[in-house]
C-alpha cells in the first residue's frame, strides 16, 4: 500500500474512501528515562528515546494501513503525525497518525 504525506500522486486517478487515524501510546521505562536524563544533562541524542519514537510511528502506520485496507483502498494520502507526551511526569509517548484513504488508478 502507498503511504504518502502529499495530497496527489501524480499521473493517478483518486477514489477518495474517508479519512484513517491511528493513536499509539507507548510507555519508557526506568532504565531509559535514567540514560535519557543523562543524556539531558551532558547533551546528545537519545536512541533509546527514538526507537522508542520510531517504534511508536510503525505500529500507527500499520494500524492507518489496516483501516485503509477495510475501506478498499489501496493507498493513504496527506498522511500527518502528532507527537505528545502524557502521563505523569510525560512518563508515555503518544503518536497520533491520520490520512485519507483512497484508490488510486
Amino acid at each position: 500500500m502507498l503511504i504518502t504525506t502529499t495530497n496527489t500522486v501524480e499521473g493517478k486517478s483518486v477514489e477518495y474512501f474517508g479519512v484513517v487515524t491511528a493513536e499509539v501510546i507507548i510507555g519508557a521505562n526506568f532504565v531509559r528515562d535514567i540514560f535519557a536524563g543523562m543524556r539531558d544533562f551532558f547533551g546528545g541524542r537519545s536512541s533509546s528515546y527514538e526507537e522508542v519514537l520510531v517504534e511508536a510511528k510503525q505500529t500507527a502506520l500499520k494500524e492507518l494501513e489496516q483501516k485503509a485496507a477495510q475501506f478498499g483502498a489501496n493507498a493513504i494520502i496527506a498522511v500527518d503525525f502528532d507527537y505528545e507526551t502524557i502521563g505523569a511526569r510525560g512518563s508515555m509517548l503518544m503518536v497520533a497518525a491520520s490520512g485519507t484513504a483512497v484508490k488510486l488508478s
